[in-house]
């Protein structure tokens, strides 16, 4: 059984400037849901304002008092308008590790410290393969930049033996109405221009954007839930990028013809990004779902439908 927080309140991190806070994709989708489940939350995010506080209150004034504690910051590693460089690299690891850091210490420090604290990272912690299937116990973390990112930004987040329960949900491509991959997508498939990136054999971790919400409320509410889960949708590990199009082209009633070529792929994003879209992992949820956690779009079909209605 899910149990309530006797204070009902939770802090999520952002580097959303925007006055909506805790508010990027993700972060909008999951104060919603908090919200909805009766809970209030507070934002920590580069500007102040109401239910916020920023990132300096934080580190002068500590923690506010809360149950849970969940950090969705991050620099957009894919935004094709930042030259891939040493600044931008330092950037995406800033802005992952040192507000992880951040939160843990000030974890750590609180006199009464929350009783959940969820980190949401990514799939990239698992060696790019067309045929291995990765599980929450699956090795990984030390082959690339990225591999490499995700385990500093894990480790982060660790608190020798405090007594507040640690999840880590690492997610896949996230797929929803208001943002994240499809955001950029959909405008070429409407007109009939979209196709897959590279061969579109590689596989293709996806989760809706309800579930990842879902997922992380999940493990907040349910005092069992601790380590390592995995943010994708039960049949993502049968999807390939190719698939992934003809999908979302069959749900706007469009073709899928035109592939995006390998090398297109590497001039806007640079080669060691690139990788990220031409290459994928097949990856299994199994701890999500040992923990009880329901789905509520496991297959692509119907999560595309509910996303281009």
């Amino acid at each position: 059984m899910a149990q309530r927080y006797s204070r009902d309140t939770a802090v999520t991190a952002s580097l959303s400037p925007s006055p909506g806070g805790g508010t990027g994709f993700v972060g909008r989708a999951l104060t919603q849901l908090l919200r909805s489940r009766g809970h209030q939350v507070t934002h920590v995010s580069r500007q102040g304002g109401k239910d916020r506080i920023t990132w300096e209150e934080l580190s002068h004034s500590g923690l506010p008092l809360c149950d849970a504690v969940v950090n969705l910051a991050g620099e957009n590693v894919l935004n094709p308008f930042r030259r891939w460089g040493d600044a931008f690299c330092r950037e995406v690891i800033s802005s992952r590790v040192e507000t992880t850091k951040a939160l843990a210490e000030a974890i750590a420090a609180a006199e009464q410290p929350p009783r959940a604290w969820v980190l949401v990272t990514g799939v990239g912690f698992y060696r790019p393969s067309p045929t291995a299937e990765y599980t929450e116990d699956s090795p990984g973390g030390d082959f690339d930049f990225f591999s490499r990112l995700v385990s500093s930004w894990e480790a982060a987040a660790l608190i020798p033996g405090s007594p507040t329960r640690g999840v880590v949900v690492r997610s896949g491509v996230v797929l929803g109405r208001d943002g994240g991959a499809i955001s950029q997508m959909l405008l070429p498939f409407r007109l009939g221009l979209g196709g897959p990136m590279g061969s579109g054999l590689q596989p293709f971790p996806w989760i809706h954007i309800q579930d990842l919400s879902g997922i992380v409320c999940h493990a907040l509410e349910k005092e069992s839930v601790q380590g390592i889960l995995n943010g994708v949708a039960p049949s993502s590990p049968g999807t390939s990028n190719g698939t992934f199009a003809q999908e979302l082209a069959a749900a706007l009633g469009r073709p899928a013809l035109l592939p995006v070529p390998a090398w297109a792929v590497r001039a806007v994003f640079g080669a060691e990004r690139a990788v990220m879209l031409l290459e994928g992992q097949r990856v299994l949820p199994k701890r999500t779902l040992e923990s009880g956690y329901s789905f509520i779009f496991p297959e692509l079909p119907a999560a595309l439908r509910d996303i281009v209605a």
